[in-house]
């Protein structure tokens, strides 16, 4: 019988966050019936956290994890990994521009796959994000030879097996594309599917703000030369879990 994590990083999104939980809760219930969906709040300064605890009281299958500060989407990515428990994993960003009831379609692939890659069939986001993300997937490309269509597409599902050991460093953007590099690098397989992408209705962007560029050019050097992501971090404070 399959299993299965869903998770969402999340970082101040109150006005979303509530129909998000409940809506993936309705489409995951659909399809299997061992399920767990954990929140990751990285630090938000409104009330995403107290939300989720809410609906985590009337619901024992939803979960939060909380970080005390906000450290980043690749530690709210890895969080995530840790606190999964079931056998398959599937994450996607907390912001509402992707439907899970499109789940069927990676649930039959992971069947016959390790890993499932989502790639957006149209991107709903503004010019100057859509040839940032296409310059990113050329300079990966030619860095790493990684071909994938969609590197940094928030729908992805793995078998939580080829997710051990993998010593993901990165705090920022770059996760999604250190996740990829790292399986690839092992030979582990991964099939793409495409998904919808819808406008985002709340809040805005975290992400290809300058600041965001820079580390995540410094961490493609890094990982290049064989370097730590993270040079001289101190052991990382362990998120506190909250059922």
């Amino acid at each position: 019988m399959t299993s299965l994590s869903v998770f969402f990083p999340a970082y101040n999104e109150e006005a979303i966050i509530e129909k998000t939980v409940r809506d993936a809760n309705d489409a995951v219930a659909a399809l299997v019936d061992d399920y767990e969906i954990i929140v990751v709040d990285d630090g938000s300064a409104d009330r995403t956290a107290e939300i989720v605890q809410r609906i985590a009281a009337g619901n024992p299958r939803v979960r939060l994890a909380r970080h005390a500060r906000n450290r980043g989407y690749g530690a709210a990515l890895r969080t995530g990994f840790a606190s999964a428990r079931k056998d398959l994993v599937f994450f996607s960003d907390a912001d509402g521009q992707f439907d899970l009831r499109e789940l069927p379609q990676t649930l039959d692939l992971i069947q016959s796959t390790p890993v499932v890659a989502g790639y957006r069939i149209k991107r709903s986001d503004p010019v100057h994000r859509l040839i940032i993300a296409r310059t990113y997937r050329t300079i990966v490309r030619l860095v790493f030879r990684l071909r994938v269509r969609d590197i940094d597409c928030a729908w992805k599902m793995f078998r939580r097996d080829v997710l051990a050991d993998l010593g993901l460093e990165s705090d920022g953007a770059f996760i999604s594309s250190e996740l990829l590099i790292k399986l690839d690098r092992r030979g582990v397989p991964i099939v793409e599917c495409g998904v919808h992408h819808y406008p985002r209705t709340t809040g805005a962007s975290k992400g290809a703000t300058p600041k965001v560029i820079v580390k995540t050019m410094r961490d493609i050097m890094r990982l290049k030369l064989g370097l730590p992501l993270a040079p001289g971090r101190l052991k990382p404070t362990a998120p506190r879990t909250e059922t």
